[in-house]
């Protein structure tokens, strides 16, 4: 049986084109070029947002309750959004918590998880140290943008076994 064989040349001018265009992408990204930067059509720069979590982290697991509770309750509009928030409540906070959230509700007329009427614009996460069984962290909600815009904080505790939030306060 005879097998064919391609001409060397084919071969040289594919391996040819391959490595001009591996040279291609990787030329800006070298240069710190748009394309690094990431600059869409438009001509706006765009930042890389990787974001990760750890499901045994309970810093990770209260980003990912208020991450998920802030996006359904910004589209209520959404029918599934309603029922999307009160799922994450049901998973993320200890029943005690639900029951303090709803007090809370039911005399301030506003949500128990924001601590307000309405929804922020930006969000933000910190580990706030840990003891006792328990996990603290820091929630940072942004009202507005703009250069002065209204921040306010809610300090929020894990129990590291469960990893479910036990208690929520907004820092005065």
């Amino acid at each position: 049986m005879r097998t064919r064989t391609r001409p060397r040349t084919t071969v040289l001018a594919a391996a040819g084109i391959a490595a001009a265009l591996s040279l291609a992408a990787v030329t800006p990204a070298l240069a710190g070029g748009d394309s690094a930067r990431g600059t869409s059509a438009a001509g706006h720069a765009r930042v890389a947002q990787d974001r990760g979590g750890d499901p045994r982290d309970v810093t990770s697991r209260v980003a990912d309750f208020y991450g998920g509770y802030i996006d359904a309750v910004y589209d209520l509009e959404d029918p599934a959004a309603a029922r999307a928030a009160e799922a994450a409540r049901a998973f993320h906070l200890s029943a005690a918590a639900q029951k303090k959230v709803a007090a809370y509700e039911e005399k301030e007329h506003a949500d128990g998880i924001l601590f307000a009427q309405n929804v922020p614009v930006k969000w933000k996460v910190s580990a706030d140290g840990t003891g006792a069984g328990h996990a603290d962290t820091l929630v940072t909600l942004t009202w507005s943008d703009g250069p002065d815009p209204q921040v306010t904080q809610i300090a929020v505790r894990s129990d590291l076994t469960t990893r479910k939030i036990t208690d929520l306060t907004p820092v005065e």
